[in-house]
């Protein structure tokens, strides 16, 4: 038979309740404005000057209204002060200190950014010789933004360094050339099929080279499991996407849990992504316990140097987890793929506006190759197109 419980009961229960909740409250509270102002006035003291803190956000309100006047402008056709458009909030808040080689401060969230212009100070920092400048993490996003080779430190950065190197090897990255150079026949096939009567056509390139790119490391990092690589790029590109435009957001306490539409949407995302990885990776480790020789594409070479490594170390926990490798997989998209696409897009643009630069280019090309395809010992001679 149920019975109430007792009054003492209810109110010990109520006051532990009470007493999580005060103990959170306290962490957040120091987390979100005691450490940033304690920081913010110890950086003064040292006579850094920037911006000053704002609860919960810093600048990223400010950084946004900023890029959205700058972008709501056309740029000049033939302006190379492209600075204040890309990064207005930067070029604002960091200009006038880099002109006297001072370092500024804004922050992203609570958390300071100091920021470095003169070279000599830069060297010493990025040198870290004695670890004290550590790799800022940001737990809110840790689920959502690959945690590959960039976020690690110490031992665990060179351990994945070890094991990743031999992916990014010279003779390894050659075994790759044909498949730089099918996709590029592709696009270049699509250009031509829609060229007009008049002889010409209009294209955007930037949805054309993120299109390629992502073609490009699919290919290069699963291979045969093309379609699959090329659903994560989709998946990782909106999942980004949907990450910066609430990021202002994910600083409140407890956000990434509550039930909204783009919550749910992004942790579904993830999911998809880490169980088509965890598909692809389950599959070619099978296939290598049973004798199956590993694939030149990087997710082939990554799992067989992990094998190597761990056989020389003689215990299987020195290698990397397949979480960790999941992770090595998404970061090849997130640092390739706008990275790349961004170049190529903006070396159109130059040459676009140069045209005498696109005649030297073609007339070196034609005259080292004709119409014979590219290969890697003539790529290395070309020295107008390494310019460029």
């Amino acid at each position: 038979m149920w019975a109430p419980a007792s009054s003492p009961t209810i109110l010990a229960a109520f006051g532990l309740v009470g007493l999580v909740l005060a103990w959170q409250a306290g962490l957040q509270l120091h987390r979100l404005w005691w450490r940033p102002r304690r920081l913010e006035k110890a950086l003064r003291a040292r006579g850094l000057r920037g911006s000053r803190y704002r609860f919960l956000t810093g600048d990223l309100a400010e950084e946004g209204r900023r890029r959205k006047e700058a972008w709501a402008r056309p740029l000049p056709l033939r302006c190379h002060d492209i600075a204040p458009r890309v990064e207005p909030f930067l070029h604002g808040a960091v200009g006038v200190g880099a002109a006297h080689g001072k370092p500024r401060i804004t922050w992203f969230g609570p958390t300071p950014e100091v920021h470095v212009a003169d070279p000599e100070l830069a060297r010493v920092v990025l040198s870290n010789k004695f670890g004290h400048f550590e790799k800022v993490s940001f737990p809110e996003l840790s689920k959502l933004i690959p945690q590959g080779l960039s976020a690690h430190e110490g031992e665990k950065w060179a351990k994945h360094r070890r094991i990743l190197n031999p992916v990014f090897q010279l003779e390894k990255l050659k075994l790759m050339l044909p498949v730089f150079s099918a996709c590029c026949e592709e696009l270049i096939s699509r250009w031509m099929g829609s060229i007009g009567s008049d002889g010409s056509y209009e294209v955007d390139c930037w949805p054309e080279f993120k299109s390629l790119t992502g073609d490009v490391i699919s290919r290069t990092a699963f291979g045969s499991s093309y379609l699959e690589g090329r659903r994560i790029f989709e998946l990782q590109g909106e999942l980004f996407e949907r990450v910066i435009k609430s990021i202002q957001k994910m600083f409140i306490p407890g956000y990434m849990y509550l039930p909204t539409e783009n919550n749910r949407k992004m942790h579904q995302m993830n999911k998809e992504i880490e169980s088509i990885l965890r598909g692809m990776i389950g599959k070619r480790m099978q296939a290598m316990k049973e004798g199956e020789s590993t694939k030149d594409d990087l997710l082939g070479i990554l799992l067989e140097s992990n094998t190597r490594h761990m056989e020389v170390n003689g215990q299987s926990n020195q290698g990397l987890t397949i979480k960790d490798i999941m992770e090595e997989c998404k970061l090849f998209y997130f640092a390739g793929a706008d990275t790349t696409s961004v170049l190529l897009t903006w070396t159109m643009l130059l040459l676009s506006m140069h045209p005498e630069w696109q005649d030297r280019a073609r007339e070196e090309i034609l005259g080292l190759f004709g119409k014979n395809k590219p290969d890697y010992d003539g790529l290395s001679r070309l020295k107008i197109v390494s310019i460029l």
